[in-house]
Parts: structure tokens; C-alpha cells; sequence
């Protein structure tokens, strides 16, 4: 009795053990990599666990039944499934998709598409969004193309970008024939904050993981943003993925640069992560004594402690030595062919050495699936230190004041100054669903600030000398010849030396004691902008809603730091509106109406000599567009038609002796249409084209001539094609062939005198053309710009500043990645 009672016990005990199993299994991405730290949590139970380095999970001692099983991670859309548990073991395979949606202020982790189409960006809307779902144009250029091109400066890459074109050799841009430039950290973004840039040097991208531009003004997100659009560049991040890549480039004009990328793991559970990018750069030009020596580090740092929170760590640290080339001057004909495109007006001791940071720090928390908090901190930090012989916008002036066509009058600067510029973000995204209507909200406040540092100040020799030679007078007038020293022909001596634009050799090591100086202190200055807004994407069925209102505070403190400190403010209510419909899988039509605002003082123009104050720049936009994709979604065709009003654009006054001296003109509008496609014809076959025509106008102004008249440098045509295509079998497999062109009509310079034509810019088209070989991991490619050897102009102001671009250039890289 007593062995059956046993028996019947341990029975029962058997039974009990045999309804309680175990559920394991794996989770991969779509590429079917491993993940590790995905939360695995069977839904209204107190079982859950988390993927080990493998990607394997296990949970043990389950009752048999029915579960819901989630699967999350930071960067994977959330999956939910229904389970079987039966007994004994149960094993399951599960597949995480990228998300696109993934709330954050910036890309924590890195992009590991290795592709020249991007689906998402986080700057149209303070999230991520999908671009098809953006109701407003952004065009972009991801790594994979920066590379293919052998790009290393942003201006090598905005062909690529409809409606975007360059206005100089600087750092500076027309986007829909608005001007975007450095030193307006409103239109200057790193990783969608606001970040003091460099007016003179074209930005470095050896560390950017895609550059992208916003078109139209933004300031419903941004506050005070420009007019014709704000450029983003979107720094390389790291990955849960050991990476390292090298490259090495040799080329015309003694180009040399290298660069490196590493990228991985810190630790097991890959929790920490980092990346560092590093490049150097030792190049000639084209031009006589220009040349470049850069070297850029930019290290990046994610902690992801668990599924709710990241914290991320970025540095760019920059240093920038070359020559200030102020372009070409040609005789006062105005053929711009009756000089060489390679002389420049420098003398040998010019320099200009550059050192800029950014600094960021930022946090994301989800408190929970629907709410996440955001916040960020960017300290940016400019130097210049320039010494600089220029022309001072005019030719030379004989005995009786008429111009010598053939000799340009100088100036010479010696400047320092820093600027730095805080930004904080914060902002929380709220998923909300009513009825048939899923909301994503975004309540935010922002604060930006820039200060100009004490002590900036310029030296400045110009003019011409007085009777005495003991000083020197800004200009020369004719009527009062006795006041200025006289040479033996009778013309009045010039404090700095003409430009001989005939001359055979014209540089040498100038005598910088030779000249008399005036000193022009820079007072410290500071401005502040800060804003509180919100938005909301609305979806209903095949309907998507966007609302946005911002309250923007503009602060500009004049005498900065004196007894006679003034506070003056300005404040804009903006608003934005957008749809997006549906119209199948493949198409998504969008309209969009947002409203700008961007205050102008001398502050913000950072130049005491500008004239300011000047009324703020207001702008709106209207756009109507597709954005749809195609063979699988690894092509993307997108329309834009817009028209985009501007009021109160600041322009050089063109007076002579002040160089400095901006006016506001009036009302200006641009109306066009824009076309793009990117993305992949077939694996191995990658394609990007654009076009863009825009009609921008002067339709009001003070002066009578401007109205009608063409913007400047903003060409009606421009356009562009790129196509890569890479043989995958055979005994040519790894050899690829790229081949492209693009083209932009005449433009016209900047604004003159009342009356006086500006400068004529001619129509140009080019061609590129690139040979890839690749053998296992290491990449030997050929890359050769205007194969045609034309001779055409980037951009220009007037006969004295003309921008020429390259003529033929190759340039050889070997890249090796592992």
C-alpha cells in the first residue's frame, strides 16, 4: 500500500513537470544577423528574457497554452505573435525588421544600408519619418554615392540635389535660388542642430553619413531658418557591428587625402558602442597658391543600457590651413576669358588657419511604447585667424579718377575672431490614437545662442596715401588731388600695391610694414533665439495630417557686455500645414504650406560694418508634389512643384569704399518644379537624376531695374545623372564603370549700381566618368571630373570675383574595407 501511494505521488508529480515546457529560439535582422539585447516578453505574464551575443533566448518552466509574444529592440520595429506552447521544448526563428519610425532626436545608432537611396530622415519632422510620408521636399546624398564620386567636400556633392547649386567656391549654396551660406548657423545644421560653419572653406564629409537639405524654410521646427532651405549634414554613428575601412587618394594638382572608419562593439552586450572617423588632407588647386591642409577626428560614443534609454557622445574636432582665394579678376571689358581661370590675387605670406569643434550630447528615453522624452546639447566653437591680400571691388584709378581696366585696386586684411554657439533641443513624442486617428505629437522648447568673443578685431589697409605719406584715404577723388601723394606720372599712390593683371608673374612675399593700417575692433555680441512648439501628424485610413505652431523669441543684445547694453526682441508666430494621401502602394501625393521667419541685425550678420539693424526676412511656401518607389521600393521618383515668396533678402549695397555694406532690396519670388530619381535599376546598377526649373524673380523693389530680373546665381535649368553599374559574374566580375553629367543655364552675378547690368554667368555642362575594380575586400577605383576639359564658372558676383571651376582632374583611391 505504502510503495503504491509512493508511486501514485512521484505519478502526479511527473504529470505536473510534464505541463510545464520551455520556449527558446533566435532572433536575426533581415539580413539575418544575430541580434543581441532584444527584449523577448510573453505579453500578461511575468516571463520574459533578453537575447544573449548570439541572438538565442530561452525561457523555461511555462504552462502549455496560448501566448502573445513580443519581441522589441532600439532600432527594430516591435513584433507581436501569437504562440503555441505545447510541451517539451518549443523553438522559434524570429525576424526583426529596421524601423523607420524610431522616435529620436538624432541617429543614435548607426545606418547600415550600404546604398545610395535613404527611406527615412529624422529633420523633416523632429522623428523619424518616412520620406515618402514627408509632406515637403528633401533631397539627400548618402556615403555610399560620397564615395563612388570620391567626394570630400559638401559643393562636390549638391549636383546630386535638385534645385541646389553653388553661389561661390565657399561655403555657400543657392537652394531654389535663395542663398544659403557658413557664418548663419540657422542654415548650417549638424545632425539637425544648429552649428557655426566657416563662410570661406567648403565643409569636410569624410565623417558624414549622408548630407541632406530641407527646401523651403523650416522655421516651424528650427525657428529663425533660411528662406530657400536648410542643409543638414548627418554625422557618421556607430554600429553593433565590427566595421573598419581605409582609404588612400592621389590625384591632379598633388591631391593627397586618407581617411579611416572604425566602427564596433565595447563590450559583449553591445551596449556601448563607438565610432571614429579620421581624415587628413594635403592638396594644390588649380589655382595659383591655393592650397589645402585639413585633418578632421571625429569620435562617436552610444550607450544603450536597455531598450528605453540611449545616450549619445559626439565630437568633430576640425583644423583648416590654406589661402583665402577671392576668385578671378579679368580686364574691365568683362571678357572672362582675357585672364587665365588660375590667377588669383594673393601675395605668398597669405593664410588663413581655421579650427572649429562640436561637441554633442544627447538622450533618449521611452517611458513607455507611446511616449518618448528627447533631449540634446551641441557647443560649437569657430577660430579664424586670416591674413589676406583682396580687391577692394574696384579697378585702379588714374590721375583724373577714370578706372584702369587692366589693374585691380587692393586691400589687405589681418582678422581674429571666435565665435561660439550653444543649442539645446528638448521635446517629447507622444503616440496617441482617437477613434479612427493615430496621432504623433511633438512638444518641444528650444534655445539657441552666439556669441562673438572679446577681442576680435581686423586690421585693414586700403585706399590710397595722403600728400604726407604719413596715413592713407579710404578712396580717391579727383577734385582733391593735393590730399593724396602723387607718383611721377601724376596718379595718386596707392596705400597697397595694384593688382597687374597683365603681368607675367605677379606674387610675391609682401612687406606687411610697408602699409598703414586703420583697426576696426569687433565689440562682443550676442544673440539668442529660442521657440516652443508643437505637432501633430494625424493618420486617417489613406489620409496623413500635418500641423505645426511655433512661438518664436529673437534676442539681440546691442554694446554687448558695456554700460550702454540694449535688449531688442522680436517674436513670430509660424505655422505649418500638410497632407499626404495615399493613392496606392507605390504613390503618395502631398501638399504643404509653412511660413518663415529670420531676423537680420548686425549682430546676426556678425559684421559691425554690414549697417544694420535691418527687418527680418520673412518667407512662405507653397509645394505640391508625388513622392513614390518603385521595383520593390529600391527605386525612388519624387515631383515637386513650388513657389516659394520672399520679403526683406539682404544684399551687397555695391558702395564703393564699403565693401561691407548690405541693403534690403524687396520681394522676391521663385516658382518651379523639381524631379528626382534614386536608388537601383538592378542589383549591381545604381542610378540618381535630377532637374530642376526655377524662375526666381525680383517682383518688388525701390529700385525700378531689379523688378523682373534674374536672381543672382540662381541658373532657370540645372541637372544632373549619375549612373554605376558593376559586372557580378564572368571572369569581369568586380569591374564596374560610372559614368555621369550635369549642366546649369547662364546665370546672372550679384546686384550693381542703379541701372548697370550684372555680370553674365555662362551655361556649362559636364562630364564624369569612374572605373571600379574590386577584389575581395579591397577596392581600386579611378575617378575623373570634366573629362571635356571646359572652361566654365560656378558662380561669380561681378568682373573683379568671378568663381571658376576645375578643369580636368583624376584622382586614385584604394579603398579596403573589413
Amino acid at each position: 500500500m505504502k510503495f503504491l501511494f509512493t508511486s501514485l505521488l512521484i505519478t502526479i508529480s511527473l504529470m505536473g513537470f510534464a505541463q510545464k515546457t520551455q520556449l527558446s529560439g533566435d532572433v536575426s535582422d533581415s539580413k539575418n544577423t544575430k541580434l543581441a539585447g532584444i527584449n523577448i516578453i510573453l505579453k500578461g505574464t511575468k516571463w520574459g528574457t533578453t537575447t544573449n551575443q548570439d541572438g538565442f533566448f530561452s525561457i523555461a518552466n511555462l504552462k502549455e497554452g496560448e501566448y502573445v509574444l513580443q519581441a522589441s529592440g532600439i532600432g527594430y520595429e516591435t513584433l507581436s505573435q501569437k504562440v503555441k506552447i505545447s510541451d517539451g521544448n518549443n523553438s522559434l526563428t524570429i525576424q526583426l525588421k529596421e524601423a523607420s519610425t524610431e522616435l529620436q532626436t538624432v541617429e543614435i545608432t548607426g545606418r547600415k544600408e550600404t546604398e545610395y537611396k535613404n527611406n527615412a530622415t529624422f529633420i523633416g519632422s523632429k522623428s523619424a519619418t518616412a520620406l515618402k510620408d514627408l509632406p515637403q521636399s528633401i533631397s539627400y546624398v548618402t556615403k555610399e554615392l560620397i564615395q563612388d564620386q570620391a567626394a570630400f567636400r559638401v559643393n562636390d556633392v549638391v549636383k546630386n540635389m535638385s534645385g541646389v547649386s553653388q553661389f561661390t567656391f565657399y561655403n555657400d549654396l543657392t537652394i531654389r535660388g535663395h542663398r544659403v551660406s557658413g557664418n548663419d548657423n540657422y542654415s548650417m545644421l549638424v545632425n539637425g542642430m544648429r552649428a557655426f560653419t566657416s563662410f570661406w572653406k567648403q565643409q569636410l564629409i569624410p565623417h558624414i553619413e549622408r548630407v541632406e537639405v530641407i527646401k523651403g524654410p523650416s522655421s516651424a521646427l528650427f525657428g529663425n531658418a533660411a528662406a530657400g532651405g536648410s542643409l543638414n549634414r548627418v554625422t557618421k554613428k556607430p554600429l553593433d557591428e565590427k566595421r573598419q575601412s581605409f582609404n588612400i587618394s592621389m590625384g591632379s594638382f598633388a591631391n593627397f587625402r586618407t581617411t579611416a572608419d572604425f566602427t564596433g562593439p565595447m563590450n559583449e552586450e553591445k551596449t556601448l558602442l563607438y565610432r571614429l572617423n579620421v581624415g587628413y588632407e594635403n592638396s594644390g588647386s588649380f589655382r595659383d597658391l591655393q592650397f589645402e591642409k585639413n585633418y578632421i577626428i571625429a569620435p562617436s560614443f552610444s550607450f544603450l543600457p536597455n531598450h528605453k534609454t540611449r545616450i549619445n557622445f559626439d565630437i568633430v574636432l576640425q583644423n583648416g590651413d590654406s589661402r583665402l582665394d577671392r576668385g578671378q579678376s579679368v580686364l574691365g571689358t568683362g571678357d572672362l576669358y582675357s585672364t587665365p581661370i588660375s590667377k588669383s590675387l594673393n601675395r605668398t605670406n597669405d593664410y588663413l588657419k581655421e579650427n572649429v569643434y562640436n561637441a554633442t550630447v544627447s538622450l533618449n528615453h521611452k517611458f513607455s511604447n507611446r511616449i518618448s522624452f528627447n533631449t540634446s546639447f551641441m557647443r560649437t566653437s569657430y577660430d579664424e585667424d586670416l591674413l589676406e591680400h583682396r580687391s577692394a571691388n574696384t579697378y585702379a584709378k588714374d590721375a583724373a579718377g577714370k578706372l584702369i581696366d587692366s589693374q585691380v585696386e587692393m586691400q589687405v586684411f589681418i582678422r581674429k575672431r571666435t565665435f561660439n554657439v550653444d543649442n539645446i533641443s528638448n521635446y517629447f513624442n507622444i503616440n496617441v490614437d482617437l477613434g479612427e486617428t493615430a496621432h504623433k505629437l511633438v512638444i518641444g522648447y528650444d534655445y539657441a545662442q552666439e556669441v562673438l568673443a572679446a577681442g576680435g578685431s581686423q586690421l585693414t589697409a586700403r585706399g590710397y596715401r595722403n600728400a604726407t605719406n604719413t596715413g592713407s584715404i579710404n578712396t580717391y577723388d579727383a577734385t582733391k588731388k593735393a590730399n593724396y601723394l602723387l607718383d611721377a606720372a601724376g596718379n595718386p599712390v596707392p596705400n597697397v600695391a595694384h593688382y597687374d593683371l597683365k603681368a607675367t608673374n605677379p606674387y610675391f612675399l609682401a612687406d606687411m610694414s610697408k602699409y598703414f593700417y586703420q583697426r576696426t575692433d569687433y565689440p562682443s555680441t550676442f544673440y539668442s533665439t529660442q521657440g516652443i512648439y508643437l505637432q501633430d501628424q494625424i493618420t486617417y485610413k489613406k489620409l496623413q495630417v500635418l500641423l505645426g505652431l511655433r512661438q518664436d523669441y529673437f534676442t539681440d543684445l546691442e554694446n554687448y557686455t558695456t554700460s550702454t547694453e540694449n535688449k531688442v526682441t522680436q517674436k513670430a508666430l509660424i505655422p505649418r500645414v500638410g497632407l499626404v494621401y495615399t493613392l496606392n502602394n507605390h504613390i503618395n501625393a502631398y501638399g504643404t504650406f509653412v511660413k518663415g521667419y529670420q531676423p537680420q541685425t548686425s549682430t546676426a550678420v556678425s559684421n559691425v560694418n554690414a549697417g544694420g539693424p535691418f527687418d527680418p526676412l520673412y518667407s512662405t511656401l507653397y509645394e505640391v508634389g508625388t513622392k513614390t518607389d518603385w521595383f520593390d521600393k529600391r527605386l525612388t521618383a519624387n515631383v515637386s512643384i513650388y513657389q516659394l515668396t520672399v520679403d526683406g533678402a539682404l544684399y551687397n549695397a555695391g558702395i564703393s569704399g564699403q565693401p561691407d555694406l548690405l541693403t534690403q532690396v524687396g520681394r522676391e519670388v521663385s516658382k518651379g518644379i523639381e524631379f528626382d530619381i534614386i536608388g537601383q535599376l538592378a542589383t549591381n546598377w545604381n542610378l540618381i537624376v535630377n532637374y530642376s526649373y526655377n524662375d526666381a524673380t525680383f517682383t518688388q523693389s525701390k529700385d525700378e531695374t531689379l523688378i523682373g530680373r534674374q536672381k543672382p546665381n540662381a541658373p532657370k535649368h540645372q541637372g544632373n545623372i549619375w549612373t554605376k553599374y558593376v559586372i557580378s559574374k564572368g571572369n569581369l566580375s568586380g569591374l564596374g564603370i560610372g559614368l555621369g553629367t550635369n549642366f546649369a543655364t547662364e546665370r546672372l552675378g550679384s546686384i550693381v549700381a542703379a541701372g548697370a547690368a550684372p555680370q553674365a554667368i555662362p551655361a556649362y555642362q559636364l562630364l564624369t566618368g569612374a572605373i571600379y575594380y574590386k577584389v575581395g575586400k579591397c577596392q581600386l577605383q579611378l575617378n575623373a571630373n570634366n573629362l571635356s576639359n571646359t572652361t566654365y564658372w560656378v558662380g561669380g558676383y561681378d568682373k573683379i570675383r568671378m568663381f571658376p571651376g576645375s578643369p580636368r582632374t583624376w584622382m586614385l583611391s584604394i579603398n579596403y574595407a573589413i
